[in-house]
């Protein structure tokens, strides 16, 4: 169960639309309404955060990629050949876009049939992701998070279409972090889910408890940034240690 811990890390970051944790299930959630209607899999992300409650789709509620790259169904041959994104200008021929189906990461057909979306604030589960859509200045700090304890670097592997596939499933199955940006993905561009120019980061259960412990534990402002009194203060005690560490290995050796 994520830990009033973990929420209250992602409460802090006071993003602009909440935090929402995602599970995929094989079998009916039990104790979850199923969202009403059909839309977009990219839009119950959204539709989460604007009525704030907890529901879970099935591929009855998909009109798009999601239920393909979550293994809901087979790829149809209008968009595996490519042909698609070649007739609407998304690619230059049929080849370049069908290669796209052959790296784009999918589940495995009938492991996942449900897929629950709750606000952060509400979860009472293990998540297997927590995607967050955050500015650029707290998207910094979300993402120092995710390299402050393990050193790991900063990816972003994506596509012009089927945002999907990286937002949901390549976190998932590779247990790494990946971040995309609004404004930059055709579907995501087409219905102007969200403004241009924030970043949608996916942090997956591999990386959680890590996340977490970093968001509570490292200092939101690094010392280097720091302008004020106490930060200057302390930015010239690290100077001067630093400057004490650096005289006492260059001391000649062997006397």
């Amino acid at each position: 169960m994520l830990s009033e811990s973990a929420k209250r890390a992602f409460s802090d970051l006071e993003l602009p639309y909440p935090p929402v944790a995602i599970k995929f299930s094989r079998n009916r959630p039990q104790g979850v309404q199923q969202v009403e209607g059909v839309d977009v899999f990219c839009g119950f992300l959204k539709k989460a955060q604007l009525e704030n409650r907890m529901f879970f789709t099935t591929i009855d509620n998909d009109k798009c990629m999601g239920k393909v790259v979550l293994g809901m169904t087979d790829l149809e041959t209008n968009h595996g050949s490519g042909q698609v994104g070649f007739e609407m200008g998304v690619f230059r021929t049929a080849a370049a876009n069908a290669r796209l189906y052959h790296e784009a990461p999918m589940l495995k057909r009938g492991v996942c049939n449900y897929v629950v979306f709750c606000p952060v604030s509400l979860c009472g589960f293990d998540p297997d992701l927590v995607i967050c859509v955050a500015p650029p200045e707290t998207a910094q700090l979300l993402l120092r998070a995710t390299s402050y304890i393990s050193g790991d670097l900063w990816e972003s592997k994506c596509s012009y279409v089927m945002s999907c596939a990286w937002t949901y499933v390549y976190p998932y199955v590779s247990g790494k972090v990946n971040h995309l940006f609004t404004g930059m993905h055709f579907g995501l561009q087409m219905r102007q889910t969200y403004p241009p120019g924030l970043h949608i980061i996916t942090v997956p259960y591999q990386k959680l408890d890590e996340v977490v412990t970093a968001l509570n534990e490292m200092e939101h402002v690094p010392l280097g940034l720091r302008s004020d009194a106490e930060g200057k203060e302390r930015n010239d005690e690290v100077r001067a240690r630093l400057e004490a560490l650096t005289a006492d290995i260059e001391l000649p050796i062997g006397l």
